[in-house]
């Protein structure tokens, strides 16, 4: 299956991961080729613009437009959403907007975890009726 895998700049590493055991298991993982440097560190410049000013960096490095063609190309999604600031499985503002990408697009989606009980748009998440494979990748089908 292609899957996009979405999810914060910040969890990079975890990402590159989970798109390396999804690849073992015979899926076609995408995401923004920059998430591996991001990872791994080399990436330096654009780990700096990230920083200094987000948004900035995602005009620049087309982010948004990005993912959404990723989206559009795959057979589903795989929302990331580990605890990020005290907040429990986060998804943040970006990750929404690729949920709500995927669902108009009429893609599965899948939350590696459950939906943030503690977000005003948790009704909105859960209306796209994700699949939530409680961290098992085996339950992506």
């Amino acid at each position: 299956m292609k899957i996009t895998i979405c999810g914060g700049v910040k969890f990079a590493q975890q990402l590159v991961e989970i798109y390396r055991e999804l690849e073992k298991m015979g899926h076609e993982p995408k995401m923004h080729k920059d998430m591996f440097g991001i990872a791994d560190g080399t990436a330096a410049e654009l780990i700096e613009e990230v920083k200094k000013d987000h948004a900035e960096a995602k005009r620049k490095y087309n982010f948004i437009k990005l993912w959404y063609q990723l989206i559009l190309d795959s057979d589903a999604i795989l929302v990331c959403n580990f605890d990020k600031n005290g907040k429990k499985n986060y998804i943040g503002g970006n990750t929404l907007m690729e949920i709500g990408f995927a669902y108009v697009n009429n893609k599965r989606i899948y939350l590696l975890n459950p939906i943030p009980t503690e977000v005003t748009y948790y009704d909105e998440i859960l209306a796209m009726d994700p699949l939530v494979i409680n961290n098992d990748l085996t339950k992506i089908v």
